[in-house]
């Protein structure tokens, strides 16, 4: 029998929603053992996909969404007990956005423990939905490991939640607090927890997608502008929707009653 890959990529509605699932259930989704490099090649054919309009990633099993780094296979590495593989791509551990120009929407249906590194997964996303049995927390405190990612967590929290967080690791957080912080956008009960993401999924495929892309480039890359800065850029980018079938069609489905048909054209 063929061994299992580390990362499943799945697509579904004609290739449309892209499902990614983390496949370590035995070390608790850990990245190690050639996930993290199957992660970044899997954000890479998702980026590259014109027919892929939107992106679900989660763990296997009900236990770990990931629960980070492997703890076990990096301590043989700095021991010198075992030898790493060189990765020849490392920018998925940054922001999706900038990183990859990826300006498709990306959801992150967290199953279980996203801790220190599996909380960096999820970060990567626009939006969380966690089960209500999830735990989530930065640990790399704990053991004198770097966390560089944390520098872009100010964007999606509050500096004292964002401190709260890195500095005092040694405790996990429920999914309704991350919710209650902001960081998660809905909580729901493990056994609805994919139906949730593929609904979010779903709603992405009746929207504009050049137009949903403009808007989640405008927020990301503006966050560090100013405010003049910003407004300049988001009325530069909106200039690519001139001359598209789908600003046709937009307009025309909404004089006609009926739910248009994007073609990204």
């Amino acid at each position: 029998m063929a061994e299992e890959p580390v990362l499943k990529y799945e697509t579904r509605e004609n290739g449309r929603i892209v499902i990614m699932t983390m496949n370590r259930p035995e070390r608790m989704n850990a990245l190690g053992g050639g996930l993290s490099q199957a992660i970044a090649e899997g954000w890479e054919r998702f980026a590259a996909d014109d027919n892929a309009w939107v992106a679900i990633i989660t763990g296997a099993g009900d236990r770990a969404f990931c629960a980070g780094a492997d703890l076990k296979e990096t301590s043989e590495i700095r021991q010198g007990l075992r030898q790493t593989v060189p990765s020849r791509r490392q920018h998925w551990a940054y922001p999706l956005s900038e990183g990859l120009n990826l300006w498709k929407p990306t959801i992150a249906a967290i199953n279980g423990y996203a801790i220190a590194g599996g909380w960096m997964v999820a970060q990567q996303c626009d939006v969380r939905i966690a089960a209500e049995h999830a735990e989530m927390g930065i640990a790399e405190a704990r053991w004198n490991m770097g966390a560089g990612w944390i520098h872009d967590l100010t964007r999606q929290l509050h500096l004292q939640h964002a401190l709260e967080l890195v500095i005092w690791a040694d405790a996990r957080i429920t999914a309704q607090r991350a919710y209650e912080i902001g960081w998660v956008n809905k909580v729901v009960p493990k056994e609805r927890l994919m139906d949730e993401a593929l609904a979010w999924a779903e709603r992405v495929l009746y929207l504009a997608p050049r137009a949903a892309r403009n808007f989640k480039e405008i927020l990301y890359r503006g966050y560090y502008m100013t405010p003049e800065m910003g407004r300049a850029f988001a009325r530069a980018l909106e200039q690519n929707l001139v001359g598209m079938q789908d600003s046709i069609e937009g307009p025309k489905a909404f004089a006609e009653k009926r739910k248009p048909v994007f073609q990204n054209r």
